[in-house]
């Protein structure tokens, strides 16, 4: 099995900063695409960015400039740097996996139970 925990989340002021991190464990053959997604209350999830094995970001238009992905294969982990963060990054945030896990060998897509996220003075 494989298991996502992320953590970093918390309450902070409009422009402050976060970092959450996101660690994979389990048994785990090799980690391909990683991406954050968040949820506010009421909303649909939403992708935030994403990062591939090899190191490829992306990002919604609505964080870009402002959150930074990243990964360190090493540790199985990925990272999400949030900077000026405002009221409206305020959500639960999950980490996602394409993990080929050797328990099953296959690839699957595993989440996070989700860290909260809270912008506010």
């Amino acid at each position: 099995q494989v298991q996502i925990v992320e953590s970093g989340g918390g309450l902070v002021q409009p422009g402050g900063s976060l970092r959450l991190s996101c660690a994979a464990s389990g048994s785990i053959v090799t980690i391909y695409t990683m991406r954050w997604y968040r949820q506010a209350q009421g909303k649909q999830r939403e992708l935030v960015a994403t990062i591939t094995g090899g190191g490829s970001s992306s990002y919604a238009d609505s964080v870009k400039g402002r959150f930074t992905i990243s990964r360190d294969n090493a540790k199985n982990s990925a990272y999400l740097q949030m900077n000026t963060l405002k009221p409206e990054d305020t959500a639960v945030y999950y980490c996602n996996a394409a993990v080929h896990a050797s328990s099953t060998d296959s690839l699957s897509q595993y989440w996070g139970q989700g860290t909260q996220v809270t912008v506010s003075s």
